[in-house]
């Protein structure tokens, strides 16, 4: 990461994407949107959200833009990597797939024109939820500031997801707490 390179996110293109990310209700539509918007903003090949489920201990595909399911689709994601972002929680960088010892499937990411991929945890706090993968048809090189750019648009994300999850496990007590018969709620408030 070099002071020389030119920096692609702007502050107006900043601001669009985390309006974007404020002003969905609908979780799932805001991340299909995201992974769109990253593409057509940073003139990228593609993108892949992907989403951490802690009771089967992997991760799960929510959305995706610009590449095609033959590749996304080409094989487990190894979480006991110790180099991935998953697991330090620190941003990936990956300029070329073709010599590079981290890459899982470099044969699958030639045939699919994937040239470098950068990989951002999403975090809520010090947790990581899941991963943005953001992936270039060419060599990429990354300014220190875009890379942090990506990674606080991240960090947004992650606590939209966050906050849905918790909305939802509310609305679910409280649906319970509704079939609880009166008699027994008064015996619960009563101890």
């Amino acid at each position: 990461m070099n002071e020389d390179l030119e920096k692609k996110i702007h502050l107006r293109e900043f601001k669009a994407i985390s309006r974007v990310i404020l002003k969905y209700g609908d979780v799932n539509m805001l991340i299909n949107h995201i992974a769109e918007r990253i593409c057509r903003f940073f003139s990228v090949k593609g993108c892949s959200i992907m989403l951490f489920d802690e009771r089967e201990k992997q991760l799960f595909r929510v959305a995706s833009y610009g590449v095609s399911d033959e590749y996304l689709n080409k094989g487990p994601l190894l979480m006991d990597n110790q180099y991935t972002a998953f697991i330090t929680g620190l941003p990936v960088f990956i300029e070329n797939f073709q010599n590079d010892r981290r890459v899982q499937y470099p044969e699958a990411a030639a045939k699919e024109g994937i040239v470098s991929m950068l990989s951002v945890p999403l975090k809520y706090r010090e947790a990581t939820i899941g991963l943005i993968r953001i992936y270039h048809n060419e060599v990429w090189q990354i300014h220190d500031e875009d890379m942090d750019s990506f990674c606080l648009l991240a960090a947004q994300l992650g606590l939209v997801i966050e906050n849905n999850g918790l909305k939802n496990f509310f609305e679910k007590v409280k649906g319970a707490m509704e079939i609880v018969p009166p008699r027994m709620l008064k015996e619960f408030q009563g101890s």
